[in-house]
């Protein structure tokens, strides 16, 4: 396969560097066929994905701070400018305070709480209604999500609750962007070793353990998270929305560890 995206356009946001679930994603639209674009916050991240871009085939970067207006309104209408219409866009952002993924969830703050929702659910929101814009003839969302938004992740704390609203978030989207072929859905992996995965502590024994632990003994990887974002941007996701699509071995379906391992 190869074709799967060809005459599809999109926007990825949230690529670190070259371990990045968001370029996972953009890898395997591109192998597709997809027409790319990429945001990022900051000239050092910029440095990171301009040559990733350009590996790609990619010209078109923007630098986006999600909680400013001014330059969402910006980025879009410079997608606009080249563009027309989108097909989708990739979500990939969020953030908490490192120093507040440690620890007890019952010491979080209150400006970590609300600049985490902000970033990591709001922010969805807010592309969601600019990008239904770009998209007369339909499209697709998806966002980046994680299992401690609805059972307990050791030091996960405030994002588990920033990632419950996000996947409500992608619910209600899913209900107001449907009449229009609009689709919303979110990935979730099983605990992966990249930037944002390493800022949670004890990322490491989390790792090992859904890897010893998970139905198929195994975590997710790039690959695997970026077919399924593939299918989910396709014409063959055309009958999917509102879903949360869990990547993670099989992990998220168990009670209790394997029998050798309690």
């Amino acid at each position: 396969m190869a074709d799967l995206m060809k005459g599809k356009r999109g926007l990825v946001m949230g690529v670190a560097n070259e371990r990045s679930i968001a370029w996972g994603i953009a890898s395997a639209l591109a192998a597709e066929g997809a027409e790319l674009a990429f945001s990022y916050q900051g000239e050092a991240f910029g440095k990171r994905v301009e040559p990733l871009a350009a590996s790609v085939g990619s010209d078109l970067l923007v630098d986006v701070d999600v909680t400013d207006e001014a330059s969402l309104d910006a980025c879009f209408a410079k997608l606009r400018a080249r563009w027309e219409t989108l097909d989708f866009v990739i979500h990939a952002i969020a953030y908490s305070d490192k120093s507040e993924l440690t620890g007890r969830f019952v010491n979080t703050t209150r400006g970590n709480f609300l600049n985490s929702l902000n970033i990591s659910c709001f922010s969805f929101i807010d592309v969601a209604r600019r990008a239904e814009a770009m998209m007369p003839d339909g499209g697709s969302l998806i966002t980046l999500t994680f299992q401690g938004s609805n059972r307990i992740a050791p030091n996960y704390n405030v994002m588990g609750v920033a990632k419950a609203a996000l996947e409500s978030a992608t619910r209600y989207l899913a209900n107001d962007l449907g009449p229009q072929k609009i689709r919303v859905n979110a990935i979730s992996p099983g605990p992966m070793k990249t930037l944002a995965g390493s800022a949670i502590g004890g990322a490491r024994a989390t790792f090992r353990h859904t890897e010893e632990n998970a139905p198929l003994r195994s975590n997710a990887t790039l690959e695997t998270i970026g077919g399924t974002a593939v299918w989910l941007c396709s014409d063959y996701g055309a009958a999917t929305t509102g879903e949360t699509i869990h990547v993670d071995g099989g992990y998220h379906i168990l009670g209790f560890p394997q029998a050798g391992n309690i």
